[in-house]
């Protein structure tokens, strides 16, 4: 099978269940962040391999999988007979990701403050992993509030949900790697209250 099938030159892309869309389509660019967001995940997993985090390994794993699963669910209209192959987002997943987060702060510092993104490069990979989920999120939320005039695009909002709770994660992550890494946080102080 070739890499490349031509099918796309004029613009178009198909959705899973065949019909087809601009490459510009509100549901195009939903999924297209979702890839984006796998793919930081992905570099912020080689940082994890690299701090032997396991707690942080597992979670990411977690999130690449479900990606998948949210961008198959975003990728197929609601009409289309493909949709009883797609695995929604159920509640336990969204559990799940709450006893994380539970598990990552637990021995944390309480935060007093904002912080500032970086510190180690693992926390660094993953608050840039946390800003592109949050406009994931953002996009997925447009494309559930699109115009009545055209078709209104079926986004589950269990995908909202994990993807909010998502975002959370990543913080309480990014956290955990500057303290397993022996890293301070860094809190950000407005220049009205600096001396």
């Amino acid at each position: 099978m070739k890499l490349y099938t031509r099918t796309g030159d004029d613009g178009t892309t198909g959705l899973h269940g065949g019909s087809r869309v601009s490459k510009a389509d509100a549901r195009v660019e939903a999924y297209g962040q979702c890839d984006e967001l796998n793919a930081a995940l992905g570099l912020a997993r080689c940082a994890a391999d690299a701090a032997r985090d396991a707690l942080i390994v597992k979670c990411l794993d977690e999130l690449q999988r479900m990606l998948f699963e949210i961008g198959a669910d975003l990728a197929t209209p609601a009409e289309s007979a493909a949709r009883r192959k797609v695995s929604p987002v159920a509640e336990a997943d969204v559990a799940k990701l709450e006893r994380w987060i539970d598990a990552a702060v637990a021995g944390l510092e309480e935060q007093r403050s904002f912080i500032l993104p970086g510190g180690s490069e693992l926390a660094a990979r993953l608050h840039l992993a946390r800003t592109i989920c949050r406009r994931v999120e953002r996009c997925v939320i447009g494309l559930s509030e699109a115009p009545v005039s055209r078709p209104k695009p079926q986004v589950q909002s269990p995908n909202i949900v994990y993807l909010n709770r998502a975002g959370d994660l990543l913080f309480a992550l990014a956290r955990l790697a500057n303290r397993n890494a022996g890293v301070p946080d860094v809190p950000w102080t407005p220049r009205a209250q600096q001396p």
